[in-house]
């Protein structure tokens, strides 16, 4: 038995070992070399052998526009534009900044702004403008008038001055009821019952009655000239409170107060 396991482990060392691979002859062939690696090298070798090194672009030149200058200002503005194209194109928005420097450049003329100090000279004041009054500047007006001219202006503007007396208010011509009057005359507040009303189909009347009105003053004439708020034959006041439909006096009452 045991030379029979004995056999059978020395089987299982043989086809072990058949199966390692070979170890290379060349000692070149380590760990992370081999022919690509020696390839590479001979082409790179061979390039720097037959090649020289590419010689550096030409770079030109040129003077910055000055401060302030024209030129200075219709390059920012060719590179804001520019910018703006890119963002555009791009999906994207401009920030507050650059929007703000963009309209800026937009609406400059290429002048170079005013630098404000106390030893800049004043600005020359321009008025060229026809039809702009001129009466705060002494020297402009000591020569064109005089004290006797403006007496007469004076004179001539008094002579076509009118005095209107006031006349009294007009009178109310209407001959219909006087909401304003009837509100003021009512003191009770509204859904309380004051007239006796019949309640046989009391809202259907209500409805049908009140939908005919454009607005609430309107019912409420129509109710006091049908002999409202005693009688009620249209049914506009179910609750008998003499206020039709949803007629509410407080809008008047306030207004007296």
């Amino acid at each position: 038995m045991i030379s029979v396991r004995f056999a059978l482990a020395a089987c299982a060392a043989a086809a072990l070992a058949a199966c390692q691979p070979a170890a290379p002859e060349d000692s070149r062939f380590g760990v992370g070399f081999d022919e690509t690696f020696a390839a590479q090298q001979a082409s790179r070798d061979a390039a720097l052998a037959g090649r020289s090194v590419p010689a550096a672009p030409l770079v030109q030149s040129q003077p910055l526009p000055a401060p302030g200058s024209a030129e200075e200002t219709a390059a920012q503005t060719s590179a804001l534009l520019a910018q703006t194209s890119n963002v555009v194109q791009n999906g994207g928005a401009l920030t507050v900044a650059d929007a703000a420097r963009l309209e800026a450049a937009a609406n400059n003329s290429g002048v170079p702004p005013l630098e404000a100090s106390p030893s800049n000279p004043p600005p020359a004041v321009i008025n060229s403008a026809t039809g702009i009054s001129q009466e705060n500047n002494f020297d402009a007006v000591s020569g064109q008038r005089s004290i006797e001219s403006d007496a007469a202006r004076l004179a001539a503007a008094r002579a076509q001055y009118q005095v209107i007396q006031p006349t009294a208010l007009p009178q109310r011509t209407a001959t219909g009821p006087n909401i304003v009057a009837y509100a003021l005359s009512q003191n009770h507040a509204v859904g309380t019952r004051k007239y006796n009303r019949s309640g046989f189909n009391a809202q259907r009347k209500f409805e049908r009655s009140c939908g005919k009105f454009s607005s609430q003053d309107q019912a409420q004439i129509a109710f006091l000239e049908a002999g409202g708020p005693t009688r009620d034959r249209a049914g506009m006041d179910p609750d008998g409170d003499g206020f039709a439909c949803r007629w509410n006096p407080a809008v008047f009452r306030n207004i007296s107060g």
